[in-house]
């Protein structure tokens, strides 16, 4: 199953809104405690701090289509300072830094902000979020290629293809289950759980 892909429906959700709703579900300072105990503390001052690394994660999964130097261009300009702490003359690094810096934050911290941030987010009194006494979710799932190594073919798996061949790049299956609500005549989700496999 793949999502599809979406055009916001109401044009008056800015960038500024979006931005606004990832601080407020993602606070800083989860960010920190969970860089704090996964240790992938900077020994050295880097102009891509990991703070700064795992927000660029999370903003690349809403704008995927866009280059890692547009995203994290973006967040720079339209975060606040106290989710994202750089320094006064900070000029946008080049492609092969912003990887090496996706690579030295692994993948241990992002697991770590996921299990400190993921609850259920809404009350008996969020309108939709409860029928006959019952939380409303929405399940849906998609995967995505992994890079085409033996290491991520026996973790992962490779898709099904015809006898005597091997199909490329393994799969990552992700199942997402999200809660459901409508608020202020605004339709909100809250993630709720997350299944995928392997890592």
């Amino acid at each position: 199953m793949h999502l599809k892909d979406f055009l916001l429906v109401s044009p008056d959700i800015q960038s500024s809104d979006v931005l606004k709703a990832i601080e407020t579900a993602i606070p800083a300072f989860a960010i920190e405690q969970a860089i704090a105990n996964t240790k992938t503390e900077e020994e050295r001052r880097r102009s891509l701090p990991a703070q700064l690394v795992v927000s660029l994660v999370i903003a690349m999964s809403l704008w995927s289509k866009d280059s890692m130097r547009d995203v994290l261009k973006n967040l720079i300009d339209g975060l606040s300072e106290s989710w994202v702490k750089v320094g006064k003359y900070w000029r946008v690094p080049c492609k092969s830094a912003i990887t090496q810096a996706r690579q030295r934050l692994g993948a241990r911290v992002m697991s770590q902000l996921f299990h400190q941030l993921i609850r259920p987010m809404a009350t008996q009194e969020t309108l939709g979020a409860f029928l006959n006494g019952l939380r409303i979710v929405v399940i849906d799932g998609t995967f995505f290629d992994v890079p085409d190594s033996d290491e991520n073919a026996r973790v992962f798996g490779r898709p099904s293809s015809r006898p005597g061949t091997q199909a490329a790049f393994p799969k990552v299956r992700l199942v997402i289950l999200v809660e459901a609500g409508k608020s202020c005549k605004r339709y909100t989700a809250g993630c709720w759980g997350i299944g995928q496999s392997g890592y």
